[in-house]
């Protein structure tokens, strides 16, 4: 890799680590919900009117992808970090790759070695430790909220590898646009205050929303869909180990969160067992 692109891959888990912080401060000014269909609407509006439109063979993944990387991800998660913290949250989503590669076997075919298998299980011991935090063991819905999360974002990678190759603004144009009426329908049905958040909303919900937009999206998943299309996987996957470095750290500077032992302990085992499954992926065909 060279000196940019290096730039470049540290860049991508900077922006999406703070996007921890923008978040958390965006669910506290809007539903949550809400929140995330004005994100998904603001990047459609963004992208669709300058991309292809999807095939008919395109648009039935693409509608699939949508619902478990827009509605089921995305909405679980929003939701489980404003009821939890932006810390426990980092290491939770840390079980998307292990849940990614439990999936590419029987969806796509491809057996992980034994030391892969071991990295898996070294990450849900991870979260299993964080698990039995005290905060946690009273009130898991907000860990079980970002587990789910992590486990439809998996689907939807693995839906987007077996139906693919996809053009990448393409797909993230009309997956939002997509999006749209699925995180509206959930926000009518389950939340109030919709209205009343617009006009309520001091300019930190704004600019949470903003980043969330800009920040950590087109420019995030810009800059990440370019190094895929540069440079070999093997080489760039690692550096989404450092997400959760940066969530952390941005959630104990600007969120107030403790840094306990359990935390300490059973992050550093979640994020080595990713790094197994993510640096060393040994992946056969069956």
């Amino acid at each position: 890799m060279s000196a940019i692109q290096i730039v470049c891959a540290v860049a991508v888990p900077l922006l999406w680590g703070y996007q921890f912080v923008a978040i958390k401060v965006g669910v506290t000014e809007f539903p949550p919900l809400f929140f995330l269909a004005l994100r998904f609407m603001a990047i459609a509006l963004l992208l669709v009117p300058f991309v292809k439109r999807p095939t008919p063979q395109q648009f039935g993944p693409i509608a699939a992808i949508s619902i478990f990387l827009g509605g089921l991800n995305f909405g679980l998660f929003y939701v489980g970090l404003g009821l939890g913290s932006g810390s426990m949250s980092a290491v939770a989503y840390q079980l998307a790759p292990p849940f990614t590669v439990l999936l590419a076997w029987p969806l796509l075919a491809e057996r992980p070695s034994l030391t892969t298998c071991a990295g898996v299980v070294l990450a849900f011991i991870g979260v299993i430790v964080l698990a039995t935090e005290p905060d946690l063991s009273a009130n898991p819905l907000p860990l079980l909220l970002v587990v789910g999360a992590a486990f439809a974002f998996a689907v939807s990678t693995v839906l987007t590898k077996r139906y693919g190759p996809f053009d990448p603004l393409m797909l993230m144009g009309w997956s939002s646009l997509l999006t749209v009426p699925q995180v509206m329908l959930m926000s009518l049905l389950l939340e109030y205050g919709q209205l009343t958040s617009l006009v309520a909303a001091d300019e930190r919900g704004w600019l949470a929303l903003a980043y969330t937009i800009f920040i950590g999206g087109i420019v995030g998943f810009g800059l990440w869909f370019w190094l895929i299309g540069r440079c070999s996987m093997g080489r760039v996957a690692p550096f989404g180990l450092l997400i959760p470095v940066f969530a952390l750290i941005s959630s104990v500077l600007f969120l107030g969160d403790r840094m306990t032992p359990k935390l300490i302990f059973g992050g550093a085992l979640a994020i080595s067992g990713v790094a197994i499954t993510q640096i060393r992926p040994s992946m056969r065909p069956i």
